[in-house]
């Protein structure tokens, strides 16, 4: 009988034939039909592994796709969570179509993450066809949102988490293959200054100038960054006024900010909301747009890596640890206490750049990697 080794070590072509479909497959956030013909290639795919499907239907992104399959244990659940959407927009796998140097895959979305998708098939159809059960039943949740907040996605994300007693996220590992056990927590704020609009050269005195009074904020809102205790603030982008000469009666900015710690979340966060006006005349409204709570590496994460390594270990798997600065649908589940490990898709690099890439080495590693974790983690 075939061995999990021997069976994921045989089948690199077949990995990388469905990342390069799937790749082929766009699914920019935004288009929802898109995002749900992939949905559809998905679901279809599971249910040749056994597993049920349900599609959760959404009116303005992607629908979520949710599967089930039955594990040796009836009493638990394990959470595999993947994305269905990417940041590339339809028509750039013409302009950049997929390409294999070396020992590298080159696609839009390749590593983040159409590879962790096949990576979690993969996985599915090794313990399919060498007759294993999962430890506990499995559930698979693949969103349409990620990229813009998994908004349209909280609520399922939360209720399958917490319903589970290990989650496991598919988004890449990093560069050098190390699973991701602490993540920052990402706010997004929309700023927005009023003013009174005044002609700039005959009655300047008269004006309030919302792009001066934004000035101000700027300065304030980029002190805040603190490199020590990890946080940041950028703002980001910005745009207002009418014309050169007019005095400007409105400005606005959208700032980005990361922290390492939920005190940290909530202090910068209280403090941008109560911002004040510098400039008499002047308006000022802050409102938080986006937000995801940092993944920090504490007791219960340093626990579940440490499991997980012991199962990678007995299938010559060597797994390394490190932080990251961008966000993913793993702090969600981390808010609430659940054993996660994060990063379990592809290893690779470029992720929403151009040179985005796989290493090709990592689908099957990482199958089997998923695979045993499936059949050998104990509750």
């Amino acid at each position: 009988m075939k061995t999990l080794d021997d069976y994921f070590n045989q089948r690199p072509e077949e990995y990388l034939a469905q990342l390069h479909e799937l790749v082929n497959l766009e699914s920019p956030t935004s288009d929802k039909a898109s995002v749900d013909r992939l949905g559809a290639r998905v679901a279809e795919e599971l249910r040749k592994r056994g597993v049920r499907v349900e599609i959760l239907p959404r009116q303005h992104t992607g629908n979520l796709i949710l599967g089930r399959l039955p594990g040796v244990s009836s009493e638990h659940r394990i959470l595999i969570m993947c994305h269905l959407d990417t940041v590339w927009p339809s028509g750039t796998v013409e302009k950049r179509p997929c390409v294999v140097k070396g020992e590298r895959f080159f696609g839009p979305g390749a590593a983040d993450m159409k590879g962790g998708i096949v990576i979690a098939l993969a996985a599915l159809k090794g313990l399919q066809d060498l007759g294993l059960s999962p430890a506990a039943e499995v559930v698979l949740l693949f969103t349409p949102d990620e990229e813009t907040g998994s908004l349209a996605s909280y609520e399922t994300i939360v209720e399958q988490a917490r319903q589970s007693r290990l989650a496991i996220c598919m988004e890449p590992g990093m560069a050098d293959g190390s699973l991701k056990t602490a993540r920052k927590g990402v706010m997004t704020f929309q700023i927005t200054t009023t003013g009174r609009a005044a002609h700039a050269g005959a009655d300047h005195a008269a004006g309030v100038n919302a792009i001066e009074e934004m000035a101000h904020q700027i300065l304030a809102l980029q002190a805040k960054t603190d490199y020590n205790l990890g946080t940041t603030v950028s703002v980001g982008r910005i745009d207002g006024g009418v014309a050169t000469n007019i005095v400007s009666p409105n400005c606005t900015a959208w700032v980005d900010v990361r922290v390492t710690v939920p005190e940290e979340r909530k202090r910068i966060r209280q403090e941008i909301l109560a911002l004040k006006p510098r400039l008499e005349g002047a308006a000022l409204e802050a409102k938080e747009t986006e937000g995801r709570p940092p993944m920090p590496r504490d007791a219960l994460m340093v626990e579940t890596f440490r499991r997980a390594s012991q199962i990678a270990a007995r299938h010559g798997l060597h797994l390394t640890e490190a932080s990251t600065g961008g966000a993913s649908d793993a702090n969600l589940v981390a808010e609430f206490g659940i054993p996660i490990l994060d990063g379990m898709g592809a290893v690779g690099g470029g992720l929403h750049a151009t040179d985005e890439y796989v290493e090709i080495r990592s689908l099957q590693e990482r199958a089997k990697l998923l695979g045993a974790i499936l059949t050998e983690w104990e509750f």
